[in-house]
This record gives structure tokens, C-alpha cells and sequence, in this order.
């Protein structure tokens, strides 16, 4: 860590050898990082670290050795196994572990499983949260996961499981009557069987759905379709993941809230995308 980057006054605490911390990164700006996290950057020994965290993150352990952990679907991947044994073995040769995750560790990011692997042997652990993109990504795009006029719930879900298909698990008809606002992770691949699953389950065709991909980088793209346009429309706008998926009437908020077109000098394209009629202090 540079000295140009300093932690305010605290007692934090002290990243021990043979000790591994499970960090999230957040999901993809480098100024969504907890200072915990920048904590842990700044001691360091070994980064073991996945796909989707910014290298600029990197930059700010210089003296760290970094190994490259990643995991992307359809891609030559470390296997899981192989990656929570490395990070025991590290821990034992005495090393101070950070094992840096993209968004939030516990938030279909394995850290369970990870975390669960080293104290079974004998591996002491630290989880620092990080950022989820299901929430902070939504967020840069001007969606917020849960509005008092739209939604009393959430549901987070994964597009796909270990083998890479849609979970079998998943009962879809529960979720669609169950959640007012569905968010998946990890589910462009999947966008049809998703679609057709929901819109069996009696989800409205025309219900607002928004796609974010690379979210809260200078990469960042949205798709705004609804729901039975969803996969093609994704398939047409060439979008690459890492992407959300927010179905449901908390995407109409886009139109208001996206502060970064804002940034940029472009107007509100509807003051009240729900038809509420009336101001929003208002309730």
C-alpha cells in the first residue's frame, strides 16, 4: 500500500501470520472497498484474488504477492477444491492470507464453503463483507433494490449452479408469485429458460426488467427491455457479463435516478416512472 492512502485513527485490527482474511471487493469500483478491506490490503503478505477485482485494487498492495484465483463460466477455471486447499497451505507456510473476492464473499461468492474449508483445518478466519453487485451495481445504475412504492420484497438468485445450468432447485413459480422484485447474478447465459420459466409462472410480459453489465466501472452498460424481450434483446445488444438482472417495477426508477447520465448533463427522462401523480415526499 502506498503511504498516499491512509486509514483514519481506529483500532484495527492485525492480519496475523497464519491467519486468512475472506475480503469482498465490491463490485468493481475501487472506491466501493471497505476500509477493512484496505486494512487488510495494507498487510498483507499473499493476495489470492478472483476474476472480477480490479486490478487497481492490486496496485494498492505493492509488496503482496498476488495469485490469480479466477472463476469465469465457460472459461479454463481453477476448481474450487484446488483454491480453498491453496489458501490452507498458504496459511500454514506462516503467510498473512487476503483471499479478495469480487462483490461480497457470502453473496454466491463461495466464501462459505472457503471459510468452512479452512476452520475444518484448523485455519483461523476473518470475513470482511464487501459490496454486493446485486445492490451497489443496481444502485450506479439508478435502480434501487427495494421502493416503498414498488416492492416489499427482494429475491436475490444465481442464473446457474456448479454445472453451470440454470439450478434445478429453483422453484420459479414460488419466486414469481413470492418476490415483487427478482435480482439474478450470473444469469445472461441462461436469459431465456429464465424468461420462459417466469412467464409460466404467470409474470407479466410486459414487466420492466434492466440488465447491468460491468456495473460500477467505466464499462458499465444497461439494457432496459422487458420481460419477454429479455433474451433477445440481450442477444441483439452483444452485452458480455459480468452482468445483473433486475426484474421487476423498480427498473422503471432508471428513468429518474439515473444519476450518471445526470452527471453528464442529459435531463430526467420521466419524473415519475411509476404514475404516482403526486410529489415523492408525498407518501
Amino acid at each position: 500500500m502506498t503511504d498516499s492512502i491512509s486509514l483514519p485513527a481506529h483500532h484495527w485490527p492485525a492480519l496475523e501470520p497464519g491467519w486468512v482474511w475472506l475480503c469482498g471487493a465490491g463490485p468493481g469500483d475501487p472506491g466501493l472497498l471497505t476500509l477493512h478491506a484496505l486494512n487488510a490490503l495494507r498487510q498483507a503478505d499473499v493476495i489470492v484474488y478472483d476474476a472480477l477485482v480490479d486490478e487497481r485494487i492490486l496496485d494498492w498492495a505493492p509488496e503482496a504477492e498476488k495469485i490469480y484465483a479466477g472463476k469465469r463460466g465457460g472459461k479454463p477455471s481453477a476448481k474450487q477444491r484446488d483454491i480453498s486447499l491453496r489458501l490452507v497451505d498458504l496459511a500454514r507456510a506462516g503467510r498473512r492470507v487476503l483471499r479478495l473476492k469480487g462483490g461480497d464473499p457470502f453473496v454466491f461468492g463461495r466464501g462459505g464453503e472457503e471459510a468452512q474449508t479452512l476452520i475444518q483445518h484448523g485455519v483461523r478466519v476473518r470475513i470482511i463483507p464487501g459490496i454486493s453487485a446485486g445492490i451497489g451495481g443496481l444502485a450506479y445504475a439508478g435502480i434501487p433494490v427495494t421502493h416503498r412504492d414498488v416492492n416489499q420484497s427482494v429475491t436475490f438468485v444465481t442464473g446457474h449452479d456448479q454445472s453451470g445450468e440454470t439450478p434445478a432447485s429453483l422453484d420459479w413459480a414460488a419466486i414469481s408469485r413470492g418476490s415483487q422484485v427478482i435480482v439474478i447474478y450470473m444469469g445472461m447465459k441462461h436469459a431465456h429458460a429464465i424468461a420462459d420459466a417466469l412467464l409460466a409462472a404467470g409474470r407479466a410480459a410486459d414487466e420492466p426488467v434492466a440488465i447491468v453489465a460491468s456495473a460500477t466501472t467505466p464499462a458499465q452498460q444497461v439494457l432496459e427491455t422487458r420481460l419477454d424481450r429479455m433474451a433477445e434483446d440481450i442477444a441483439e445488444s452483444r452485452l458480455e457479463p459480468p452482468a445483473i438482472i433486475c426484474i421487476g417495477r423498480a427498473a422503471l426508477m432508471r428513468q429518474v435516478l439515473d444519476w450518471q447520465s445526470q452527471l453528464a448533463g442529459e435531463a430526467p427522462r420521466d419524473l415519475d416512472p411509476l404514475g404516482r401523480g403526486r410529489p415523492a415526499e408525498q407518501g
